[in-house]
């Protein structure tokens, strides 16, 4: 017989987040859980899971007997069904087209402070008008106290009544009965038991409005209601994916803070509405989350800087705890995202480990670390296409490693172009400038550079004992030249 429960409990010895360990043993409903994942990938219809809703009470209840427990996993292995909710409309209409980009919130009645009504302001401020025509927010109140919930959805409507009008915002509501069982569940990590009631209704919350939102748009992104956005997050947004066509990814990061920021293809979230409600009650969201983004095979974190998205809220939603959390990487104007356009990357320092090239020229949080460079060493970027710059900034060094900078360099553009594919450079170049503590910024450069520019280097002037860590390179182009 095959015990449900203590292969859940398994879960907690999966990924003991707070205090850093990992361990190294996979649970067997893990493994389980990534073959229903995979076997989704061939079983794509339009079957509705009618019992998903008893699978997770009994799942809460810790009583599911193995012939249900076998039928539920057989209805559960095509996650891309939707989940059978009937929603309440307490603010706008269903779409009448399908948009760009949906911004989701889920939001609850709060002990200390309220801040829905300003996150959805910055939402629709930071945005321009052609932006907003290309999104759609999607609030769902949360809270099971009716009065709480007809007093926002009035402030609401007073406020954005406009955007409710044009079609970009939703305000929905499920009826408690559609909920589980949210009393008695497991005390995973020695939680108090409001505290694992708060964080399970949490998680159920989120897959509720996931499954809204599935058929809206072609992406979606997940906010808190409580974050201040920064100014054309939109473009941003798109210029990121655009960067990433072509490549595998299933969450892209705009945050670092918990689910704040968190990107998916909407395709992907009726697979993770149904994981969120099969083990609502094991862990938090935003452990889920980067589960979630495991079993789908992608290992490694893609975020973004700046950040798009601010924590703004002092005050918790659960039980007005204090909650003073900042991202330090969120930048307000943020709407200048280099283009960094298609190039090959090369030099001839010493590499370090894993630290190549190419994380230097990407706008991922990642890095190129070479080992102590000498006079004439270099980092090359050969572009696919000749190309007009208006702008350059390089930036080496961490706050970790503030004396792994470049100390006695200068910044290169040339021309003409020799060589075979892979051994592609240019015969001519053209100092800009040199490095000032680590750092090279130049303006205007489609000015002061008459040619079409090939090629970018920057080449180190004097032999150094510290090793170089070159961690942006950010390069905007203006008009395409002349070909």
């Amino acid at each position: 017989t095959f015990h449900f429960h203590s292969s859940l409990h398994n879960w907690k010895y999966f990924d003991k987040m707070r205090c850093l360990r990992k361990r190294a043993a996979v649970s067997f409903l893990g493994i389980l859980v990534v073959c229903l994942l995979f076997m989704n990938l061939y079983i794509e219809d339009s079957y509705v899971l009618e019992g998903d809703k008893q699978l997770i009470r009994e799942t809460a209840t810790h009583q599911l007997n193995p012939e249900r427990y076998v039928h539920s996993f057989k209805d559960l292995s095509n996650f891309s069904g939707s989940i059978n909710i009937s929603y309440r409309y307490l603010a706008g209409t269903p779409l009448p087209r399908k948009r760009y980009l949906t911004i989701g919130l889920s939001s609850v009645k709060r002990k200390k402070g309220n801040y829905l009504l300003e996150t959805i302001k910055s939402i629709f401020e930071q945005s321009s008008y052609e932006e907003l025509k290309e999104i759609a927010v999607v609030v769902q109140l949360a809270d099971f106290d009716s009065a709480w919930c007809e007093g926002m959805v009035q402030d609401i409507s007073q406020k954005f009544a406009h955007h409710i009008i044009a079609g970009r915002l939703i305000v929905i509501h499920v009826p408690e009965d559609y909920y589980p069982v949210l009393d008695g569940l497991k005390r995973n990590y020695n939680d108090p038991e409001d505290r694992v009631k708060f964080r399970s209704k949490q998680n159920v919350d989120y897959a509720f409005l996931l499954n809204f939102c599935a058929n809206l748009s072609d992406y979606y992104v997940m906010l808190e209601d409580d974050v201040r956005c920064s100014k054309n997050f939109l473009t941003a947004v798109k210029k990121v994916i655009t960067s990433r066509e072509g490549s595998y990814w299933v969450t892209l990061e705009f945050s670092k803070l918990g689910y704040i920021g968190k990107l998916y293809h909407s395709h992907d979230l009726p697979r993770l509405a149904h994981f969120l409600l099969m083990f609502y009650q094991e862990m938090p969201c935003d452990w889920l989350l980067i589960h979630f983004r495991g079993l789908l095979a992608q290992k490694e974190v893609i975020r973004f800087k700046p950040s798009l998205f601010q924590h703004m809220g002092y005050y918790s939603s659960y039980k007005g705890a204090e909650n003073k959390l900042k991202d330090d990487d969120f930048e307000e104007e943020s709407f200048d995202i280099p283009d960094n356009p298609p190039a090959n990357l090369h030099t001839n320092m010493n590499v370090f480990e894993n630290y190549e090239a190419s994380k230097a020229y990407s706008s991922i949080d990642e890095y190129f670390w070479g080992k102590a460079p000498s006079t004439g060493d270099f980092y090359g970027i050969v572009f696919e296409k000749p190309i007009k710059i208006s702008k350059i900034k390089v930036v080496t060094g961490t706050e970790d490693r503030q004396n792994d900078i470049l100390h006695h360099g200068a910044l290169e553009v040339g021309e003409k172009i020799v060589g075979s594919k892979k051994g592609r450079q240019c015969t001519t170049y053209l100092r800009l400038g040199e490095f000032k503590n680590g750092n090279f910024e130049i303006t205007d450069v489609e000015h002061k550079v008459l040619f079409d520019i090939n090629c970018m280097r920057i080449l180190v002037t004097k032999s150094q004992k510290e090793w170089l860590i070159i961690r942006s390179i950010s390069v905007w182009t203006s008009q395409t030249p002349n070909q």
